[in-house]
């Protein structure tokens, strides 16, 4: 009995040594076959194609009233970001050139931080010591013109462009990209909320435009212009401040809840980013890009209040100001003296004209 059963454990650990054997061989072909006899097809892929994530915003939550009529809504825009191609300046120049060329036949506009204007040359920032703080923090001459600054830019990003104009035009996306540090891995956005034509001949010119890329993103809308401006708020560009306090959650790219209820019920709102994979060659031409992560759009805000009758009380308050400012509530000048000195009339007039908006 014992032999007998000695004998079927060897027969198994036998089986099992063979199968191990022939695992580790078609291991080793399969290794042979990628390393020597596809090594340098599959090298050439390798150094031709790059892998790039990015995010995909998610959509802020609606603001409602009470009957569920939308007061604060999220629609889809599109923004253009830029990664780092082995491309030559030149190349780069070139595609930066035509990318502004797209934006302002459709009076679209690009993200422009570069202090300088031209024709004639000054610099925008009229203070001279923030003039100086700024030369100093970008390697550049304290006691430089603006005239010096650009012909040392122009100089620096081997801008070959002879006019001005045009020049400046390169000199601002290369001055944006350089101070936001892009890299291969790291986008930088050069344009936002631009239309729909721009964005479609973009993607048509994908390979004239070196590491240039749309993408959709969440734009906040006020469905009813400025009513209830002071109960809704406003969102903006989150502050230095406010990324250090929150950058366990938040980008530094992000927008955030600044007044009103987009601040208190920020929480709510805001939702949680996808990721998107880019796959670009190294000139930066995209190959293909899909959706790894989804975004999960941030959570919907019921308030208390009818839109219809905030609305009403709002009109009613405006034409009850114009009838005050016309006199009509009041007899002599004593009473427009009371009423022109009222701040309170003040703050409901700058409302009902526009003057206290949201972003």
């Amino acid at each position: 009995m014992n032999k007998e059963k000695n004998k079927s454990d060897r027969i198994r650990y036998n089986i099992l040594t063979v199968i191990v054997y022939i695992a580790g061989i078609i291991l080793l072909m399969q290794l042979f076959n990628l390393q020597i006899i596809h090594g340098e097809e599959y090298r050439e892929t390798s150094n031709s194609r790059l892998t790039r994530e990015t995010v995909v915003k998610a959509a802020r939550g609606s603001i409602k009233d009470r009957t569920g009529v939308e007061l604060v809504r999220t629609e889809t825009g599109y923004s253009v970001e830029i990664y780092s191609t082995k491309v030559s300046n030149q190349e780069l120049n070139s595609a930066i050139e035509r990318f502004v060329e797209i934006l302002e036949s459709n009076k679209d506009e690009y993200i422009d931080n570069l202090p300088i204007s031209v024709d004639p040359f000054e610099f925008t920032e009229k203070n001279e010591e923030a003039q100086k703080k700024w030369k100093a923090e970008n390697n550049l001459d304290e006691n430089y013109t603006a005239e010096q600054v650009f012909d040392k830019l122009k100089e620096r990003y081997e801008i070959e462009e002879e006019d001005i104009k045009t020049a400046r035009q390169i000199m601002a996306v290369r001055y944006e990209i350089s101070n936001k540090g892009y890299s291969s891995t790291k986008s930088v956005t050069i344009a936002k909320n631009i239309s729909n034509t721009s964005a479609v001949q973009i993607r048509e010119q994908n390979a004239k435009l070196a590491g240039i890329n749309v993408v959709t993103e969440p734009i906040v809308s006020y469905t009813s212009g400025n009513l209830a401006s002071h109960i809704l708020g406003y969102v903006g560009a989150i502050s230095e401040e406010e990324y250090n306090e929150r950058k366990d959650t938040y980008r530094n790219d992000d927008i955030i809840g600044k007044d009103g209820v987009q601040r208190v019920f920020e929480g709510y709102l805001k939702g949680t980013d996808g990721v998107k994979q880019v796959d670009m060659t190294v000139d930066g031409a995209i190959t293909s890009e899909y959706i790894s992560e989804e975004a999960i759009a941030g959570s919907d805000v019921v308030l208390t209040i009818d839109a219809n009758l905030q609305k009403v009380a709002e009109d009613a308050l405006e034409q009850n100001i114009k009838d005050i400012a016309a006199g009509e509530y009041g007899e002599g000048n004593e009473a427009d003296a009371r009423c022109s000195s009222c701040n309170e009339c003040e703050y409901w007039r700058n409302i009902s004209n526009g003057k206290l908006s949201r972003l």
